[in-house]
């Protein structure tokens, strides 16, 4: 079993930027594709970015591409979403999900993803 806890969380203004932690424990994650995901009040868990077990591969929501930015860091076993230029439409719960397919690519969809934390509210304001 993979335990997922996000941090980073928080309120911020509109133009600024927070960065996203997922700090994972129970087994290593190097070889396991890893995404973010985000939901809003009222709305479905939607995709915004996903990076292969490598790095090599890197997927973003056309929504959030050239604003947000997933990196991993193998050796202490956490994956960031580095997010700038916030909108208020950037308010939700973000969730980080890890795959163990071993797959080349990132899944774009939550079914793929086997293991998910408990969310971390962002919250910009207008």
């Amino acid at each position: 079993q993979v335990q997922l806890v996000e941090s980073g969380g928080g309120l911020v203004q509109a133009g600024g930027s927070l960065r996203l932690s997922c700090a994972a424990s129970g087994r290593t994650i190097s070889s396991y594709a890893m995404g973010w995901f985000r939901q809003a009040p009222g709305k479905e868990r939607a995709f915004v970015t996903g990076i292969n077990w490598s790095g090599g591969n890197t997927y973003y929501a056309d929504s959030v591409k050239g604003r947000f930015t997933i990196s991993r860091d193998n050796a202490k076993n956490t994956v960031y979403l580095q997010m700038n230029s916030l909108k208020p439409e950037d308010t939700a719960v973000y969730y980080c999900a890890a795959d163990d397919s071993r797959r080349q690519t990132a899944a774009t969809v939550p079914g793929p993803y086997d293991y998910w934390g408990q969310g971390t509210q962002v919250t910009v304001s207008s």
